[in-house]
């Protein structure tokens, strides 16, 4: 029976060494040589400061910036209550209501509603009313990103082409052509707009 127990044994101490450590060791550091930027967490900084990452969503709520889609995260206040936070970092989730919830239905016709007084020449894209499954969704549709431009140029006093084209410029488009939709990054695109004001 030990002829049988020591070679199992020592098979499994091997193969853990080598899968649960040597090939996530190897993998992490070569992700790190050949994809540096994407490894570090893709972040963007400015002035030597950390201002956010490309895969994160950020709670964008000024007027003259782009917002993303909104976010379901919670947190809790003083007291220990459940309290809507967007974008709280620590409590990563979607809001799990369903279609038939009227939470949910309240919440996106009054956001709905909100939006299309904001811009009534447009129908208001479905992302802008619907949270992602994680709460930090980076990116919106070009369309969630057109819409928003009339709000953007009014309150930056910048003509609207020249956003448009902005929104176009940042607008990345299905990988290899087919997989997934064309989005926009709304940190870049708030960014770039930032700096455009600046000129």
């Amino acid at each position: 029976m030990s002829n049988e127990i020591r070679p199992a044994i020592v098979l499994l101490l091997l193969l853990t060494l080598l899968t649960g450590l040597a090939y996530p060791l190897g993998m992490t550091r070569l992700g790190g040589l050949l994809f540096s930027h994407q490894a570090e967490g893709s972040l963007i900084s400015r002035d030597g400061k950390v201002i956010g990452s490309t895969l994160i969503g950020q709670n964008f709520v000024g007027a003259g910036y782009f917002h993303g889609r909104p976010s379901a995260t919670t947190g809790t206040d003083d007291k220990g209550n459940t309290i809507s936070q967007p974008y709280n970092a620590a409590n990563s989730m979607g809001s799990n209501l369903g279609p038939t919830s009227k939470a949910l239905i309240e919440r996106i016709k009054a956001e709905t509603a909100r939006l299309a007084a904001e811009n009534p020449a447009v129908p208001v894209p479905v992302d802008l009313v619907t949270t992602s499954a994680s709460g930090f969704d980076p990116d919106i549709t070009p369309a969630a990103a057109l819409f928003q431009v009339p709000r953007v140029a009014k309150a930056r006093h910048l003509d609207q082409e020249r956003i448009e084209s902005l929104v176009a410029q940042f607008t990345k488009p299905r990988m290899l052509g087919i997989i997934g939709e064309p989005t926009v990054n709304v940190l870049n695109l708030n960014l770039a707009l930032d700096e455009m004001a600046a000129k």
